[in-house]
């Protein structure tokens, strides 16, 4: 692909400025960041030094292993996501369950009590680079950039050059953690094929779809679960195609629509809300352990023996 393609767009995404934080007033580093020298200080540089969170490749590509397995499964409590019960459970079904990853809210008081209930590479979510530090000294392995639903719940949307600036900034601060983003739904399919192709292009690991939100079925039962997936399946349908790396299918899938990612092309599934919505451990363990058996994964090692470790 030849030069910088040119991205349609509705107003709906133009609600921030370009690279504005939708929590902060800028997601560059500020001139008070402790990644900055006091040279760069005193010049205003905003030069950023990568010298924390240096993962070796041999935990980077444990932590893909599945995803190039094409059979990865990721259980997702949610990028605003707080509770720490609601996440201690999430967590807890994924081990015993039989997931391949978690996927957790960047907060590295959650990510030492994960690191604490499950071996289970852990994923962080978040749209502001600079919160990865924290979160990947505390144990975390991968991070992402999307989940954006919580967003979306506010009228905010992301436009392709906010999320490659986010995406530029966290390769620059994280240059060997195990890096996913996701290809925001409120863009027309050709035009997440393209951002797709841009992120690949950063050296991005794992390529996120979504669109769950954007679903409305019309009808119950397994047609309605087949009508809810159907946005995020075309993303992963078209994007998997068109790029060399993992597409992790996301966002309103279940046990009946997991196995069709993978058909579409997906190297993985993610799954949130078809788990940490319910209110009992033992049932997100169940329906864990229902999505696992659906894509073909094998008992969980936890499950089997008890262990949380």
């Amino acid at each position: 692909m030849m030069g910088t393609p040119s991205f349609s767009t509705t107003p709906s995404l133009n609600l921030l400025k370009r690279y504005q934080n939708p929590l902060h007033d800028h997601i560059f580093l500020s001139s008070h960041s402790s990644l900055f020298t006091n040279k760069n200080k005193k010049r205003g540089v905003m030069v950023c030094i990568p010298v924390r969170a240096k993962l070796s490749s041999t935990t980077k590509d444990s932590v893909l292993e599945h995803f190039h397995q094409r059979r990865a499964l990721k259980i997702i409590s949610g990028l605003l996501n707080f509770d720490k019960d609601n996440v201690a459970s999430v967590v807890t079904a994924a081990d015993k369950g039989g997931a391949t990853h978690v996927d957790i809210a960047c907060d590295p008081e959650l990510v030492k009590m994960a690191v604490n209930l499950t071996s289970l590479p852990i994923c962080v979510s978040a749209v502001e680079p600079e919160s990865f530090l924290a979160a990947v000294d505390a144990g975390a392995t991968m991070v992402e950039i999307g989940n954006y639903d919580s967003f979306y719940e506010m009228g905010i949307c992301f436009t392709p050059e906010q999320i490659l600036g986010l995406t530029k900034q966290t390769k620059m601060i994280l240059p060997s953690i195990a890096l996913s983003v996701t290809v925001p739904h409120t863009l027309s399919l050709p035009d997440q094929v393209k951002l797709a192709e841009l992120l690949e292009k950063e050296g991005v690991d794992i390529i996120q779809t979504e669109g769950g939100k954007c679903a409305n079925p019309s009808k119950s039962g397994v047609l309605g679960l087949i009508e809810k997936a159907s946005p995020t399946l075309a993303a992963a349908y078209s994007i998997s195609r068109a790029v060399g790396i993992p597409v992790m299918c996301s966002s309103g899938l279940s046990s009946v629509t997991a196995p069709m990612a993978l058909t579409a092309g997906a190297a993985g599934v993610g799954i949130g809300s078809a788990v940490n919505k319910l209110n009992d451990v033992i049932a997100m363990i169940a329906e864990v352990r229902g999505i696992a058996d659906s894509i073909g994964l094998p008992k969980s090692i936890h499950a089997a023996t008890g262990s949380t470790r």
